[in-house]
């Protein structure tokens, strides 16, 4: 289920609006994003062609079973790992940014390592 990093950006950030707003608008995910109002539509204009998000007649986003899946686990990889990198130490503004990059390229055998260790020191 890999994908490209900027796509699994795109859908953590629909779900963390989804949650925060209970709808998804592409002028909304520019904003939250920094990007421009054309790249949302070329971004989200890709996802729709991949079975990620659907849009209705008023243009508002919904992620398909498929796409909530993908940001689900990236939100959840981010906010596992920012928790870690604070235990470490790390101030938060940082660990959320570092949370960000890491998200997308650790393998599955680190996650999971510092999933099961981050376990361990909570015990």
């Amino acid at each position: 289920m890999r994908i490209l990093k900027a796509s699994e950006d795109y859908l953590e950030a629909m779900l963390m609006m989804q949650e925060k707003h209970g709808y998804i608008r592409s002028i909304d995910l520019a904003e939250q994003l920094g990007v421009t109002k054309p790249s949302v539509s070329y971004a989200t204009k890709r996802l729709r062609e991949n079975g990620y998000i659907t849009m209705d007649d008023n243009r508002y986003i919904t992620l398909t079973e498929t796409g909530m899946a993908i940001a689900k686990s990236i939100y959840e990889r981010h906010k596992l790992l920012t928790d870690f990198l604070i235990r470490l130490g790390v101030d938060e503004q940082t660990a959320r940014e570092d949370a960000c990059k890491m998200e997308h390229d650790i393998s599955e055998q680190t996650f999971d390592a510092i999933c099961a260790h981050a376990k361990q020191v909570r015990e």
